[in-house]
């Protein structure tokens, strides 16, 4: 096996692109005990119920435990975000604002992703 380099690592990095809009609710371990369970059904039930055309997702750890659960949310024309300490009056939020409105929910922002 070669050795990755840094050429590798951004050819792969750029293979693995998801396209459209989604949500990603982080679900290890870590997650599932802070709640990600309940944020992630909270999700599919509003997106199905209002018809909205973004595809919910479970995803692993990303090394950030204290602040689950984790939540990353990619809408076009909107930075990719990582929402932390996601509960159900947050998701609501993020359902509302980000997903909806086309506005970030400052407040909630734990990272962002360039």
């Amino acid at each position: 096996m070669a050795k990755l380099t840094p050429e590798g690592l951004d050819k792969i990095s750029k293979a693995v692109i998801i396209e459209g809009d989604w949500i990603k609710v982080g679900m290890s371990s870590c997650g599932i005990a802070a709640g990600a369970e309940e944020v992630y059904d909270f999700f599919v039930e509003e997106a199905k119920k209002r018809n909205l055309k973004i595809e919910v997702k479970k995803c692993g750890c990303a090394g950030s435990c204290y602040a689950e659960p984790l939540v990353e949310v990619k809408v076009e024309g909107l930075p990719s975000v990582v929402y932390g300490r996601v509960n159900k009056d947050v998701a609501g939020k993020i359902i509302e604002k980000h997903i909806i409105a086309k506005m970030l929910v400052n407040d909630c922002i734990f990272d962002s992703v360039v």
